[in-house]
């Protein structure tokens, strides 16, 4: 298993969304989130149930994101939470969003945006010291997103996160396999 988390965005994906999450799941990493916000309750809840039965045929981590699917979730800061027996993760963007995470309970987070991404287009990014202060201010695992390449991967892990979660990459490379094989 790799420490890299998958975070989705279908409209990325040429070609078959279903059969993306399928190769990339050939990969073994960490987890994948379904993050994909646009979709109302319902039709996020009928591709969640088609996802997770691809990961669990992997045995790949499913996180549903925002909306309760499954065994884990991962929340935005202003409605985070800790649910009983649940693995729960949000995302931060300043050492102080970490803390109050890390406070209300969560298992992990996702710290970023670290480099420039066109998913934060003009928008610079917080840099690997940003991913050094959010690691050493808690005691959870960091996973930093936001232009995370196999080329700054090192440099991520050695600023103190645990991994590195993708998007956009893991959504439009030509070959998965080759493309998570680089990490």
């Amino acid at each position: 298993m790799s420490d890299i988390i998958c975070v989705t965005n279908r409209k990325l994906v040429e070609g078959s969304f279903l059969q993306r999450i399928e190769e990339i799941c050939k990969c073994d990493p960490r987890a994948i989130i379904l993050r994909e916000k646009d979709l109302p309750e319902d039709e996020y809840m009928k591709l969640a149930s088609d996802v997770k039965s691809i990961c669990d045929g992997y045995g790949v981590t499913f996180i549903s994101n925002t909306y309760a699917f499954g065994e884990n979730i991962h929340l935005p800061l202003n409605i985070f939470s800790r649910k009983n027996g649940k693995m729960f993760g949000t995302s931060v963007h300043s050492v102080e969003d970490a803390l109050k995470a890390y406070e209300l309970g969560a298992d992990y987070v996702l710290a970023g945006h670290v480099f420039e991404t066109d998913c934060k287009k003009g928008l610079p990014g917080r840099g690997l010291e940003f991913i050094r202060n959010v690691s050493d201010a808690i005691s959870i695992p960091v996973y930093a997103i936001g232009g995370i390449t196999p080329d700054n991967y090192k440099d991520v892990i050695a600023s103190g996160a645990k991994g590195a979660a993708i998007m956009s990459s893991a959504m439009t490379c030509k070959n998965v396999r080759d493309y998570f094989s680089a990490f």
